[in-house]
């Protein structure tokens, strides 16, 4: 099969469908109309999809025969709380609502690679899961597999992808182990006690505590874990206080704590349980007390060292040796469940490019991808999984 040509092919499809999802972007467990669209498409092709976890699609494709592996292929649906800015002709016409991720091109060439495939199932032997995913900006992959997506039939292996303007056009982001980060969010509220400002020292200051604790956690990502593991800890909000001569009692703190390597709680590398003891600790010299508000959203991406040597295979063929980037990031991707339980490799589109003004970072409301690179997309799912499966039978 000529996978290059039967792109080309279909290349019209392909950005009519990303352009539609795009215009009607989705909220979380809200993709009633994307979920709509991508059955009556599969069935089309044949295929008998499901909804899964409310608005969900799952498809199985039988090559020429279902005597083999199963590779499941993920898409996330959903998009973001943003108001678009980006002035396209195919805006999204809901209202405070955008595809400011990308989901829409990943839809998009989901779509158009099962097209494919399903006219070309004469070349694997195994079945591919198409799963259509809710809800990935709040870890909608783990729902799935608690509702069953890795069973009937049981999965064997996973591959993703994600569109990335991090990366110029043409480029294919592959590499092995951990490739997007875990993320704990958190909320600290330093206690202390009010008083005057002119009699500081009758009161117990929770700000100066609170300045101390921004400044001196930072020493986790070095002093007290191995400069060798990436850790972005970030403070996104700081509110306290009523006037400005008043010294409050409280002081609260937000923010999110990234690691882009796999760790666990209670374990000697693990940043959040760091983070816990060294605020108490502060907290205390300043005579201050902590409570504190956690919450995991997502492990770290790893990819699995054979599911990327086959990946970065199929990328060769593609962009060519040249144009494939070891690429990390510190943002995260809920497919790591999807990791934890199969060999999984999550890969990159690039997609930045000046003259599509595709260079705005993800989740701002200017953002949109260079449509050129959407069958670089389509092609490495075809190639990525027909690889698979001719590694799978060797």
């Amino acid at each position: 099969m000529d996978i290059q040509k039967a792109v080309r092919a279909l290349n019209d499809e392909l950005i009519a469908l990303r352009r539609d999802f795009h215009a009607h972007p989705e909220l979380g467990f809200e993709e009633f109309r994307s979920s709509e669209k991508i059955v009556n498409y599969l069935k089309e092709l044949g295929m008998n999809p499901q909804i899964v976890s409310k608005t969900g699609v799952v498809a199985t494709l039988s090559g020429r025969t279902d005597n083999g592996p199963v590779l499941l292929l993920r898409a996330d649906m959903d998009a973001l709380p943003v108001a678009e800015q980006t002035g396209l002709p195919f805006a999204s016409e809901n209202e405070g609502i955008m595809h400011a991720c990308g989901h829409d091109a990943h839809m998009a060439m989901m779509l158009t690679a099962a097209k494919i495939l399903a006219n070309n199932k004469e070349s694997f032997e195994g079945t591919i899961k198409f799963v259509f995913q809710p809800n990935e900006e709040i870890a909608g992959a783990q729902i799935m597999i608690d509702d069953g997506v890795l069973q009937n039939p049981k999965v064997d292996a996973a591959m993703g992808i994600h569109i990335w303007t991090p990366l110029p056009s043409g480029t294919i982001g592959v590499k092995s182990g951990a490739v997007m980060s875990s993320m704990d969010v958190f909320k600290v509220t330093v206690k202390g006690k009010g008083g005057h400002t002119g009699y500081p020292d009758s009161a117990v200051d929770p700000v100066i505590c609170a300045t101390a604790i921004v400044q001196q956690v930072q020493a986790i990502q070095t002093r007290f874990v191995s400069p060798m593991k990436p850790i972005a800890l970030m403070f996104g909000r700081i509110a306290g206080g009523t006037k400005n001569n008043i010294i409050p009692d409280s002081v609260e703190l937000e923010g999110t704590i990234r690691y882009l390597y796999a760790t666990k709680p209670g374990s000697y590398d693990n940043p959040t349980d760091k983070f816990k003891k060294l605020v108490s600790d502060i907290a205390t010299g300043y005579g201050c007390s902590v409570e504190f508000e956690f919450s995991h959203e997502n492990d770290a991406v790893i990819n699995d060292p054979l599911m990327t040597a086959l990946a970065f295979e199929s990328a060769k063929k593609i962009v060519g040796e040249q144009n494939i980037i070891e690429h990390a990031s510190m943002a995260c991707e809920d497919f790591a469940a999807f990791g934890e339980n199969v060999p999984a490799v999550f890969a990159f589109i690039g997609t930045a490019n000046e003259k599509a003004k595709s260079t705005y970072p993800h989740h701002n409301p200017k953002f949109t991808v260079d449509e050129e690179t959407l069958p670089i997309g389509v092609q490495y799912l075809v190639e990525a999984a027909l690889t698979y499966f001719s590694k799978s039978k060797k």
